[in-house]
């Protein structure tokens, strides 16, 4: 049999490269598990930034606040009491005055005329009634001696009570002209300041005038009328049952205090279209920061809990299981903790469980954290840190 040399070693060759192959396919699958096992090893996590905050126990206000409008505790309109012409304003816009100062002046002359009559015709009266008692006495005395009738004493008797009577008359139209003269000098009716002059001297005024000369206002103390919700009238009505209850007027921007004072008065009915009470504060005003018509938000100190755990209010988060905490332990990792918590004053909120004093509570950051992961601290676990909306 004649072989085929050429054929067989194709054959030889490709039985090497075979076994080759499968030599090379051997060494992968011994060192594939070591490989896969390196390429699957998970690296250390990088540790999350994050803001903390110390919880820590405290006395915590329990404010409410509510918007507010100034009061004067009495506006005055001034307005002419008699019919005249005004004669002169003696105030300045703006001007403090106190009570009984005069304000203006309307032309007293005809006044003066009708008081000088009065006192006129009750001096006619008088001499009248003189003479009419001289003579009662002449008649009784001839009635005694049976010189004179009764019946003229009588009559005589009758003239001198009229005349009695016409000098009372005429002593009441002396008041009235008195009082009227009184009139055309326009007081302050008590302390205030003085708004703008809306009369000029020399116009004609009237009593039945609706318009005013201008307006006082006593500014001192100064009222706050301002309303919360319907709800908490119960907690405001046991505040004010402990003792005076402190409201303080704060500006616009619900930052700087104007001033401080003592709830007066709460409302005696709800606004039923709003569900809302409203309360009225009396302040002091000496420095007049409250002015008449001006919004203020009115802060109520409800109560002050003693010694109550509070954090930050950013710290509080809100799952499907309530409301959660994310809290750094020891070894700078975090974990979540369910909490109950009570009011809120300013940035603070006061936790009645899940926190305790000292721990360290997430402020900010916590979307990125997962439980035990590892953080770092972007901010300095300070107290001061969770203080800032405490006063």
């Amino acid at each position: 049999m004649k072989l085929n040399w050429r054929g067989a070693g194709k054959l030889a060759a490709l039985t090497l490269g075979l076994v080759a192959a499968g030599g090379a396919a051997f060494l992968w699958y011994r060192g594939g598990p070591d490989t896969t096992r390196a390429a699957r090893a998970a690296p250390a996590r990088a540790p999350v930034p994050v803001s903390v905050a110390l919880a820590s126990r405290r006395d915590v206000p329990i404010y409410l606040t509510g918007l507010g409008t100034v009061q004067a505790v009495l506006t005055v309109g001034v307005h002419s009491q008699v019919d005249g012409k005004l004669q002169e304003v003696l105030f300045t816009e703006g001007q403090h005055v106190k009570k009984g100062d005069v304000l203006a002046r309307i032309d007293p002359r005809l006044f003066q005329a009708s008081l000088d009559q009065a006192r006129a015709r009750k001096a006619q009266d008088q001499v009248m009634l003189a003479a009419a008692q001289k003579d009662l006495v002449r008649f009784k005395s001839l009635a005694a001696k049976n010189f004179e009738t009764e019946q003229n004493v009588d009559t005589q008797q009758a003239k001198v009570n009229q005349l009695s009577a016409s000098i009372d008359a005429d002593q009441a139209a002396i008041d009235s002209a008195q009082t009227q003269l009184d009139y055309t000098s326009i007081t302050a009716p008590n302390d205030g300041r003085v708004g703008v002059r809306l009369v000029d001297p020399g116009n004609i005024v009237h009593a039945s005038d609706a318009g005013v000369i201008t307006t006082l206002v006593q500014m001192q103390p100064a009222a706050v009328l301002f309303t919360l919700p319907a709800r908490m009238l119960d907690s405001v009505r046991e505040a004010m049952a402990r003792g005076a209850v402190e409201v303080t007027a704060l500006d616009q921007d619900n930052r700087e205090p104007l001033g401080t004072g003592t709830l007066v008065t709460v409302d005696n009915a709800i606004d039923q279209a709003s569900a809302t009470i409203r309360l009225k504060a009396l302040f002091p005003n000496t420095d007049e920061r409250l002015w008449p018509g001006e919004f203020v938000n009115a802060r109520l100190l409800l109560d002050t809990r003693k010694s109550a755990v509070a954090m930050p209010s950013a710290a509080i988060q809100r799952g499907p299981q309530g409301l959660f905490a994310w809290i750094v332990g020891a070894n700078d990792t975090a974990a979540a903790r369910p909490i109950q918590i009570g009011p809120t004053s300013g940035d603070l909120t006061i936790v009645t469980s899940g926190i305790n004093d000292g721990d360290r509570v997430v402020t900010d950051g916590q979307y990125k954290l997962q439980p035990n992961a590892p953080v770092s601290l972007t901010a300095p676990p300070t107290a001061a840190a969770g203080q800032r909306g405490a006063m």
